[in-house]
């Protein structure tokens, strides 16, 4: 599974982990991600993300 950055703090979303404190459970993919979710450390819009290379 492909890991996101946040274009505007840096923040990696890793689906592999997911994001325990806010509820997304691991092995979430981030097209699966719920439409109101939005970066943890700066509350970017998942729009704001890039695959990581």
């Amino acid at each position: 599974m492909d890991k996101y950055l946040c274009e505007i703090c840096g923040y990696i979303y890793d689906p592999e982990i997911g994001d325990p404190e806010f509820g997304i459970a691991p092995k979430t993919a981030f097209a699966d991600l719920p439409k109101d979710w939005v970066c943890p450390d700066c509350g970017a819009l998942a729009d704001d993300f890039s695959i990581v290379e």
